[in-house]
């Protein structure tokens, strides 16, 4: 990447950094990757997938496979507390995990594919919704249009605060952890607190439930059996002395490396909601919320993206321990080989999420450097 494609891309990310829109809400984000895939030249620019998805194709005009190479648009609702120039506009709103520089990245793909096609085959450049919420990758997949452009390989990489600023973490097999909120209405009936008696407070199995929540999953080591319970919000009655309660709401976040093992933990607690509620005769609704599955890297697809770094001299570090945190890439590896990797923001940098966290630009030519050997490796490059 060129000094002046870099300096125009950062610009790019400042932009889109002032005006973050939230996972489901990113209207004029996607519009604005509309017009500039259009400008730039993309073959087609497909719109609407699973929302407010994009997809921008650049086709060598010959037989061979489809490689996707994934962004997200969402920022987050938190406020941002940077000094930087470009802040965000939005009060509230925040591109705090990096989606700006990733957008900018994958911008940087495109440009390279205008300027010559691969060999053979084709790229989609997919610019995926509401990554933040777990709805976007299955959305934007299950959307009519995805049969036009559903990849063989697929690609996706997120920035990584802690990490050396520029080095890769590529993970063999689970990439990222599944994860669920999961949020328990208890149900009894209200009194008044002068006479308790009379109705059926939740009070109590409320309070036992966040003790045998929490008890569940204490985290641990990162393997098979790996099962973490974050109790996150409780709720017990309404803010007044004149009432005793007659409902209750627990949220818990399960997490877990794998999908099997989720699914045994789900039973679990609500196995422990239903017994609590059972012994004080209280109704019991269980649902759940920001649902993740386990993010699995294809070894076809990884052998891919660790041959991409060492042919661009980017420090690669090869890991069986999966990321805490959760990804709906996931999704795109049901029907591709699909690799996430990890590219180090830095050692020091503020967290992912945290009011202060700023993407690195320096992170720009290097993400857009792997991604674009990846797709020579399998496509070629018809100037070569």
């Amino acid at each position: 990447m060129t000094p002046e494609a870099h300096a125009r891309l950062t610009r790019l990310r400042h932009d889109l950094h002032q005006y973050p829109e939230l996972s489901g809400q990113e209207r004029e984000t996607a519009a604005r990757m509309i017009e500039l895939l259009q400008g730039i030249g993309a073959d087609r620019v497909l719109t609407g997938l699973g929302g407010h998805g994009v997809a921008a194709v650049f086709d060598s005009g010959q037989a061979g496979p489809t490689i996707g190479i994934r962004c997200e648009l969402d920022g987050l609702p938190i406020q941002e507390l940077g000094t930087h120039q470009y802040v965000s506009k939005v009060p509230g709103k925040g591109h705090l995990c990096g989606h700006d520089g990733h957008m900018a990245m994958v911008l940087g793909v495109a440009e390279d594919l205008a300027r010559h096609r691969p060999q053979k085959g084709r790229v989609v450049l997919i610019f995926q919704p509401a990554e933040e919420t777990g709805q976007g990758a299955i959305a934007f997949r299950a959307d009519p249009q995805f049969a036009q452009i559903a990849p063989g390989y697929v690609f996706s990489l997120h920035n990584l605060p802690g990490l050396e600023l520029g080095a890769v973490e590529l993970c063999q097999g689970s990439a990222n952890c599944a994860s669920r909120g999961m949020k328990i209405i208890l149900t009894g009936k209200t009194s008044h607190a002068a006479a308790p008696q009379d109705g059926i407070s939740p009070a109590e199995a409320m309070s036992e439930l966040i003790s045998k929540l929490a008890g569940l999953g204490a985290g641990g080591a990162l393997d098979a059996d790996f099962a973490l319970t974050t109790v996150t919000h409780a709720r017990l009655g309404e803010p007044t002395f004149g009432v005793a309660p007659g409902q209750a709401e627990i949220w818990v976040t399960l997490r877990t490396v794998s999908d099997t093992r989720m699914q045994t933990l789900m039973t679990e607690a609500e196995q422990l909601a239903c017994r609590a509620a059972s012994a004080d005769s209280l109704g019991v609704e269980i649902t759940y919320d920001d649902v993740f599955e386990a993010c699995v890297n294809h070894s076809d697809a990884v052998n891919i993206i660790a041959t991409a770094c060492a042919e661009r001299g980017v420090p690669c570090h090869s890991t069986e321990t999966p990321q805490k945190f959760s990804e709906d890439f996931g999704q795109f590896g049901k029907g591709a080989k699909a690799a996430m990797f990890w590219l180090g923001a830095g050692q020091g940098h503020p967290q992912l999420h945290n009011p202060d966290y700023d993407f690195p630009d320096a992170l720009i030519p290097v993400g857009t450097g792997v991604f674009l050997s990846a797709i020579r490796q399998v496509l070629g490059d018809a100037q070569a």
